[in-house]
């Protein structure tokens, strides 16, 4: 067998060919029944999320091989081969295995060392197991991506480092103030920004929760999916003073919060500590406020340096990261390897234990209609010995022929020639 990858990616075409080779998840079962339908293909897992499509198969190699998986995928989202080929990388073996763990790690990701991809590439395999057996080594190679993943994650600490606005707002606060669920967030707006740190606090069991934003029907679909609260933008002066941190993120031409409102809600709250992260441009909140003893304003400028910094620290560990990419490669090689030594050697039983059989047959057929016993063993014993040495013996006078006495001393070896 033969481990083959085969995508496209962010790195490799633009996202109006992406969109194009892209699988819904409503369609996977459908792609890969129809993948699986192919006689050369044993076992497939289908990968598709915005920034890449691959296809990680075990596979009976031929020559043809590529052109007709171009063949297959091209044909089923009905795109013309000659706008794809291109932007296709391949992977073979043991380069299988590299690319995924770099794709399951974050390394191969469009925001380094990123974390959703992990569940992303989990999700897909999970889902081919529910359609099929997968081969052993298909099995194996996704088995071991998951725990080099983690432990490339866990050894050089990659993804702990924020690289998102959303990401880098959450740890700001979690750096500022000891223990989120002791604390309660007011979020302002209801966008992809303000979702993506709603969802990040809500898993950090926050103490409380309160959305305002323009839109109510936004505000409460976000509040629903993450246990908030709802209020008006008007309300968000009166309710400033239960709010320990506050994250803005809103396409407002003036400011929200004034230096006035944070100072009335500082008397209420008796000075304790208000985290303010601003990360709309223009700034919802006025920028007086920094001012104010016990307040902390973060813009978004402020976490764009963090998030540089914090890039420029992933890059160093991802070298760190490739070398155990390298190691765990060389070891699952080993390992497949030995699996196809194992194909080959349980295939070549199987041809030994048919050719006995069924000589075996004829032989007790011949007993049966009255041939002599004697002759019709010592026949069988013959013909069984000149058709287990036909092979060897034509593979021995090729050798031979073309003078190749490397091939021929391994041919000696196999057969035990020089152990004699």
């Amino acid at each position: 067998m033969t481990l083959l990858a085969l995508g496209i990616n962010h790195k490799t075409a633009p996202v109006s060919l992406r969109e194009q080779l892209s699988f819904l998840p409503g369609s996977l079962d459908k792609a890969l029944n129809s993948l699986l339908e192919q006689p050369w293909i044993q076992g497939a897992v289908l990968l598709s999320t915005c920034n890449r499509t691959e296809l990680y198969l075990s596979v009976k190699w031929q020559d043809s091989l590529h052109q007709q998986l171009i063949a297959w995928l091209c044909h089923y989202q009905k795109i013309n081969p000659n706008d794809v080929i291109a932007s296709l990388y391949w992977y073979r073996n043991s380069d299988v295995l590299s690319h995924l763990i770099r794709v399951a790690s974050g390394l191969d990701s469009m925001v380094l060392g990123e974390p959703q991809i992990l569940g992303q590439v989990k999700k897909a395999f999970a889902a081919s197991r529910c359609i099929q057996s997968l081969p052993c080594e298909l099995e194996r190679l996704f088995q071991k991506s998951f725990s080099v993943a983690k432990r490339i994650r866990s050894e050089t600490g990659i993804g702990a480092s924020a690289v998102s606005v959303a990401f880098a707002a959450c740890t700001l606060a979690r750096q500022i103030f000891e223990s989120l669920p002791e604390l309660n967030v007011l979020l302002i707006g209801a966008g992809e920004t303000i979702a993506l740190v709603a969802r990040y606090l809500s898993e950090h069991k926050i103490k409380g929760m309160m959305i305002a934003n323009r839109t109510p029907e936004k505000a409460f679909s976000l509040a629903h999916q993450v246990g908030a609260d709802v209020i008006t933008i008007a309300q968000i002066e009166h309710r400033l003073a239960d709010a320990d941190i506050i994250i803005s993120a809103t396409a407002s031409t003036l400011p929200l919060i004034s230096k006035g409102m944070v100072e009335r809600a500082l008397k209420i709250r008796r000075n304790q500590p208000m985290l303010f992260i601003d990360i709309a441009v223009p700034r919802d909140v006025e920028p007086a406020i920094a001012k104010l003893p016990n307040v902390y304003l973060y813009t978004v400028d402020d976490l764009q340096a963090i998030i540089q910094h914090n890039l420029s620290r992933r890059k160093t560990v991802a070298i760190q990261a490739e070398s155990i990419v390298q190691q765990e490669s060389v070891n699952f090689m080993i390992w497949l390897q030995s699996q196809n030594a194992l194909e080959t050697i349980r295939d070549y039983r199987i041809q030994a234990d048919q050719l006995r059989s069924n000589m075996t047959i004829k032989a007790l057929t011949a007993i049966g209609r009255g041939e002599n016993v004697e002759q019709v063993i010592t026949q069988l014993a013959h013909k069984l010995t000149n058709r287990l040495l036909h092979m060897p013996t034509k593979s021995l006078h090729q050798a031979a022929n073309e003078g190749d006495m490397e091939r021929l001393q391994l041919l000696r070896d196999s057969l035990g020639l020089n152990q004699q």
